[in-house]
C-alpha cells in the first residue's frame, strides 16, 4: 500500500486547521516558552493556528514577527500519535496563504543545530537555509535559520 493511501495518514480535509480562540489557551501553551499572558495576547492577534481532529486539538503553530515585520515560525508542535499525517504542513499551509492574503511573501523559521529531524523537516516542506547563529541556544548549540518563500 502507498504512503498516500495509507489509512493511518490524515487528509487535509480531515483535519480542520483555524487561529486559535480563547478557548484553546491551555493546549497552545503547553510548551511552556512563553507566559500565559502572553500567548492569549498572540492568540487574540491570531498569531497561534490549532490543528484539530475530531475536535480534538492535535497541534499548533506559532508565529512572532521579526522587526515587527518579518514572519517567523516560533514554535510548531503536534501530539506525537498524529506526528508523520501531514498536520504540520497543512498548518504551514494555512499560515503561507494567509501571510500572502496580508501581503507576505517569505516565511522565517529556524531549528537548533543539533536538530536534524526539525532541520530536514524544513527543507521537505520548501525552506531554505539563510544563515546560523553560533551558540544562541543553552546548551551551546546554534540555530540554523530558514525562510521559504510564496
Amino acid at each position: 500500500m502507498s504512503k498516500e493511501s495509507s489509512p493511518q495518514k490524515i487528509k487535509e480535509d480531515q483535519v480542520n486547521i483555524r487561529f486559535a480562540k480563547d478557548d484553546d489557551l491551555k493546549f497552545v501553551q503547553q510548551d511552556g516558552h512563553v507566559s500565559e499572558d502572553i500567548v492569549l495576547r498572540k492568540i487574540r492577534n491570531e498569531e497561534v493556528i490549532v490543528a484539530e481532529k475530531d475536535e480534538t486539538l492535535v497541534g499548533y503553530l506559532r508565529i512572532e514577527y521579526l522587526w515587527s515585520t518579518l514572519p517567523y515560525i516560533a514554535f510548531i508542535y503536534v501530539n506525537e500519535p498524529f506526528r508523520k499525517q501531514g498536520i504540520g504542513k497543512s498548518m504551514l499551509n494555512f499560515l503561507t496563504g494567509w501571510l500572502n492574503e496580508q501581503g507576505h511573501n517569505a516565511l522565517y523559521s529556524s531549528s537548533q543545530t543539533n536538530e536534524p529531524s526539525p532541520q530536514n523537516w524544513h527543507r521537505h516542506m520548501g525552506f531554505e537555509d539563510c544563515g546560523t547563529l553560533k551558540g544562541i541556544n543553552d546548551d551551546g548549540s546554534g540555530e540554523i535559520f530558514f525562510r521559504k518563500t510564496f
